[in-house]
């Protein structure tokens, strides 16, 4: 079995050949076919988030290195324990955010808010390989017709972009969503939102193209946040401010333009974990009625949602590319280096 892995934080990742797992009970073992690169992967590989203030946050407890990062993974079952719900040659999208099954949390249904994960490239080894071991079948989601490379970034970008849209969903139906920031997750919030909302829809990010790429992919506007007069363009184009709007970036600039640009009873949603501090006057939040709410990821019953409409030829693609496997530590350079619009997606 063949991964690209960091043996410490922050250094570079390395090629490693390990004996193939054998999975046992209910285990099912992947083989990869496409693999994407998310942003997040870029904080776990430091081992720390920027709590801003020069504060971080240790991640890199509990974490056996060398560590697989990798949590977009789709591929084929190539070999099932004796009690697997899967079947060898079954084809699927694996969900990464993991429980231990067993907690409140799972129990009703919120396995991606569970205390004790296991999370595929999160918390255990993930897709920057060429075979993953998983606890069940019932991780593997359908994707249909859906070329797999586009079909792995549902896992996170796709579920993330989904979750948080539907905590906006009821405000923003018929009225109007500011999504911030176009990259992989933004994009696909962008893409998603067509399909679920009847909306009008403004995307806001600091890279022109990226802005131009989400005009053509259907964004109704499109403004830059650092151009003069931005905030009152969005304030314009909404009426007088934004019902709602989502945060995929969740910087200190990024919290502090969508508060800015929301209207009385406004509500944003904050996803993204690029990090920082974001100081807030508290009378705002009476005064305007406004809210705040950090969404993460979204539940098993909401992945099958979004298969759902992704089977049916509802989701628009999101941009992306393919590079080999071998190129991991390349893309997640590039990525850093906001030098990638949509995904990139790895293939072993």
């Amino acid at each position: 079995m063949l991964s690209y892995r960091f043996q410490e934080y922050g250094k570079p990742l390395a090629a490693m050949q390990e004996a193939t797992p054998v999975p046992k009970g209910k285990e099912v073992l992947v083989r990869i076919t496409a693999s994407g690169v998310c942003h997040s992967d870029i904080h776990l590989w430091d081992g720390a988030f920027d709590m801003g203030g020069g504060r971080k946050l240790d991640i890199s407890k509990g974490r056996r290195l060398p560590f697989t990062l990798g949590h977009e993974i789709a591929g084929v079952v190539e070999a099932v324990g004796e009690a697997a719900s899967a079947t060898v040659g079954q084809k699927g999208i694996v969900y990464p955010w993991i429980g231990c099954g067993d907690c409140p949390m799972c129990r009703r249904g919120d396995e991606h808010a569970c205390p004790r994960p296991r999370q595929l490239g999160v918390n255990v080894d993930g897709g920057y390989a060429d075979r993953v071991l998983i606890p069940g079948g019932h991780y593997l989601y359908d994707y249909g017709s859906v070329p797999v490379e586009l079909a792995c970034t549902y896992a996170c970008s796709g579920i993330t972009a989904y979750g948080a849209l539907k905590k906006v969903k009821e405000r923003a139906e018929g009225r109007n969503l500011l999504l911030i920031g176009a990259g992989g997750v933004g994009f696909a919030g962008l893409m998603i939102a067509q399909a679920m909302l009847r909306t009008k829809l403004i995307v806001a990010d600091i890279d022109d193209k990226k802005l131009e790429a989400a005009k053509a992919a259907g964004a109704d506007h499109v403004v830059n946040p650092k151009a003069e007069g931005a905030r009152k363009e969005v304030m314009a184009l909404t009426d007088g401010g934004a019902v709602t709007a989502v945060d995929f970036v969740g910087s200190e600039a990024t919290v502090g333009f969508g508060v800015s640009c929301l209207g009385t009873f406004g509500l944003l949603a904050v996803v993204g974990l690029y990090g920082g501090q974001y100081n807030l006057s508290i009378p705002l939040l009476p005064l305007k009625g406004i809210g705040i709410v950090g969404s993460f990821t979204g539940s098993p019953a909401e992945m099958g949602e979004l298969m759902a409409l992704v089977r049916a030829g509802k989701v628009k693609p999101l941009p992306y590319a393919t590079r080999p496997l071998a190129q991991a530590q390349a893309t997640l350079d590039d990525l850093r280096g906001g030098r990638i619009v949509g995904r990139v997606v790895l293939t072993p």
